[in-house]
């Protein structure tokens, strides 16, 4: 079948948005749609984003790849809503709905759905995102990796099992946050040293992004990086043990359980 769009967004907000430009990257903004609450909305999001905007009733009838971007506790009611418009669809539907399994998706879409679900992260709307991917067993190989493809601009996509993805996403989904707080947190004590806030703040982002590429590069375990740093009685391991004084790994940790905790209540 011929569809209109290769990627329909049923919902376009920080998310859904991010992952449209992506797509627009890839197949061109004429083959990608976007329709929000309300129609002024579905205009102004498809201005930014450079694409067309729709009505939910045509994505669902005219894409192939038919993006959720709605927050969990509202999606059964646009699903209710639109009923009609997703049993005849034929659309491989991708959710982003924290939480929301690919079982309680299929009771919400329909048993005999194609459903794809996914966990991106908001460094997808610069193409250094991480997003993680689990289908169902209706959606074909070829299906996955044109869904695949269609995403790749967004950044490094990997398969996992279901089971995993509430927990994997705890870091990935929710991780970009803490780093900005710590980004944050190291340019203000830049400042109380006398660092200019600009400087101090591109300093520490640029810091974050080095170090995270250097060990994504070499492979090397972050405790060995860390101690590379660490001479004998030096100014590093100085912070390090203010950071561990202050319960800074326990708290990462936390963070982590307390995200994972809370999207299985959302599911």
């Amino acid at each position: 079948m011929a569809y209109q769009y290769e990627a329909g967004f049923i919902g376009a907000g920080n998310m859904g948005g991010a992952l449209a430009r992506a797509a627009v990257k890839t197949v061109g903004g004429a083959a990608v749609a976007v329709a929000c609450s309300t129609a002024e909305h579905s205009a102004k999001a498809a201005a930014s984003i450079g694409c067309t905007a729709e009505t939910a009733e045509a994505i669902l009838r005219e894409s192939r790849f038919v993006f959720w971007g709605v927050k969990p506790q509202m999606f059964a009611g646009v699903a209710a809503k639109l009923a009609e418009d997703i049993a005849a669809s034929d659309a491989v539907f991708v959710s982003m709905l924290a939480g929301v399994s690919l079982d309680r998706l299929a009771e919400m879409l329909g048993g005999e759905k194609k459903i794809i679900r996914i966990m991106p992260n908001t460094p997808s709307a610069v193409g250094q995102g991480l997003m993680l991917v689990s289908a169902n067993d209706r959606v074909t190989a070829e299906e996955l990796a044109a869904f695949k493809a269609l995403m790749a601009e967004s950044g490094l996509l990997d398969d996992l099992p279901e089971h995993l993805i509430d927990a994997a996403s705890a870091v990935s989904g929710c991780g970009p946050a803490y780093a900005y707080m710590f980004v944050e947190a190291l340019a203000d004590g830049a400042v109380k040293c006398g660092v200019p806030r600009a400087k101090a703040m591109r300093y520490a982002a640029q810091m974050l992004l080095g170090s995270a590429s250097l060990l994504l590069e070499t492979g090397e375990h972050p405790g060995a990086l860390k101690d590379a740093v660490c001479s004998p009685g030096g100014s590093t391991i100085a912070g390090v043990a203010a950071l561990e004084d202050r319960g800074f790994r326990g708290a990462a940790i936390a963070a982590v359980e307390a995200a994972y905790r809370r999207t299985k209540e959302l599911g």
